[in-house]
């Protein structure tokens, strides 16, 4: 067993990097995800491993360092919360656009615009759908426990290097600042410069020498026809991911006439809810998508043909929801519940919103 400690979210991302063998971080302090720069700068992980951690001047500075990071071949992160990550959406785009790995880490609050410091669920569409230009998609990660935000780290960074795609481990202000006991991995080591050479050759910039060519990082490409056979390349990797990919988990499904479908922090008090929907004579289960993109759309689809509704359960005004009706293709009835602007819905919320939507509906 590793290490046990009482963690916050937050703390525990900074402290996973470190141990993942991260090169850089370089980020801007946010509410509610400051903790993970406040921690790194405690830490001071130079003087151990030799990571860097830099405190940049905006989040679109902090973006394009870690683009330059990167492009190096390097394992290097950053972390925000929503307006931040609007903001970083740009580099975000430009690292898919030139196929870099990275992971980077939202911890959601309410929006839109400036909106509260309290958790949501609200920048689901940023983050599955693109929320910047271009036809990409990124690796996304949705935790439900501070252990997860542990683990994900490290899974954050093998898919992005995997795929050579972006990765982002999506949670929110609830996860973050909570604390729970969490057993932390193993130290892994920086690779070397060697290492880099022999896993990232053909396509880091590692410099020209006799015995290898020089690679070019890019996202621009001004051929229209070439810029079109890349986005073939793209889409065919997307769909590698959705074949191999896909992370869930369900919660007594197994004899379930109703279903909730929820992520993250929304999943933990659906698990609640359905404990007390049991207790009332109701059969639900629980589906939880871990991967946002990919997302279980097929496993949602089977329950379809046992369930008699859906209620797809999210701190937003519904987003997931829209994936939901696809995977189900109409067969049955789905409804969002969901409170926002920051405000965390109870377990007793939930079950009088399935008895009102689903079974009464």
């Amino acid at each position: 067993m590793g290490e046990l400690r009482l963690m916050k979210g937050n703390e525990v991302i900074a402290e996973a990097a470190i141990r993942a063998g991260v090169d850089g971080y370089f980020g801007y302090p946010i509410t509610p995800q400051s903790e993970v720069l406040e921690t790194l700068m405690a830490r001071m992980p130079w003087e151990e491993t030799g990571m860097v951690v830099l405190q940049a001047e905006s989040e679109v500075a902090a973006i394009n360092m870690v683009y330059g990071g990167a492009s190096c071949g390097k394992k290097v992160m950053t972390s925000s919360s929503s307006p931040g990550m609007s903001l970083k959406m740009e580099g975000i785009t430009y690292l898919a656009g030139a196929e870099l790995p990275c992971l980077v880490v939202n911890v959601v609050r309410g929006g839109p615009g400036l909106g509260t410091i309290q958790p949501a669920q609200s920048d689901y569409f940023q983050s599955v759908k693109g929320g910047g230009h271009g036809d990409y998609k990124l690796i996304v990660l949705a935790p439900n426990s501070v252990q997860e935000m542990n683990d994900f780290v490290g899974l954050g960074f093998d898919l992005a290097f995997k795929y050579l795609n972006p990765a982002m481990i999506l949670t929110d202000g609830m996860i973050g600042q909570m604390m729970e006991k969490v057993e932390l991995a193993d130290f892994t080591p920086r690779w070397t410069e060697e290492e880099i050479i022999a896993k990232s050759g053909t396509w880091a910039t590692t410099g020209k020498t006799k015995n290898r060519e020089r690679n070019i990082s890019t996202s621009l490409e001004l051929d229209s026809a070439k810029q079109e056979i890349f986005n073939h390349k793209l889409q065919a990797k997307y769909k590698t991911i959705e074949e191999n990919e896909v992370r869930y988990e369900k919660f007594m499904c197994d004899d379930a006439e109703y279903l909730f479908v929820a992520y993250g922090s929304s999943s933990r008090i659906c698990q609640k809810s359905v404990e007390l929907a049991r207790e009332k004579g109701i059969k639900v289960g629980l589906l939880r998508p871990i991967t946002l993109f990919p997302f279980p759309s097929k496993q949602i689809n089977e329950m379809a043909d046992q369930v008699k509704g859906i209620l797809s359960v999210e701190m937003s005004a519904g987003q997931m929801i829209e994936d939901v009706k696809l995977a189900v293709n109409c067969r049955i009835p789905v409804e969002h519940f969901g409170r926002y602007g920051g405000i965390i819905t109870s377990p007793e919320e939930i079950v009088e919103a399935l008895e009102q939507k689903i079974i009464g509906g």
